[in-house]
């Protein structure tokens, strides 16, 4: 079973390590937390970890040393982070200045109350005001497979 308390990472590949650092702890303000350098003989991969310090989820930046996956992010593959307070015109000019894209999202859902900002790398990232809380599931819903 997956329980409340376990870790997340999100493992993405990365075209520029230094640009996706730059954008994570200079622009966004997450912390690196884990670096190595890949070795091309055991075909590992250079790897960037960065996240907010303490949180229980990370993300995992890769390039590969003999074989390079290239980015190739959806206008759907997004990380929502609820900041549970209104995104400050700051913050956004930060992480545009430190090589983040703002953008309209592609789900004009997010764009209430929220900002979407693409990361060198393309993949997008949404700062929203909205709060989430504990995870509960939905009530059955008559005539759902599930449901009465």
């Amino acid at each position: 079973m997956i329980e409340a308390g376990q870790t997340i990472r999100i493992a993405r590949p990365s075209a520029d390590l230094a640009a996706a650092e730059r954008f994570y702890t200079r622009g966004l303000g997450m912390s690196v937390l884990f670096r190595a350098v890949g070795d091309p003989a055991a075909g590992t991969h250079d790897l960037l970890m960065v996240g907010p310090r303490d949180a229980r989820w990370h993300l995992e930046l890769t390039v590969g040393t003999r074989e390079t996956v290239r980015p190739s992010p959806t206008p759907e593959d997004l990380l929502v982070i609820y900041l549970e307070a209104p995104v400050s015109q700051e913050f956004v000019a930060r992480a545009a200045e430190h090589g983040g894209k703002v953008i309209p999202a592609h789900n004009p859902y997010w764009d209430q109350g929220g900002v979407t900002i693409a990361d060198p790398d393309g993949y997008r990232i949404v700062l929203t005001e909205r709060r989430w809380g504990s995870n509960t599931p939905l009530p059955d819903e008559p005539g759902s497979p599930d449901g009465p």
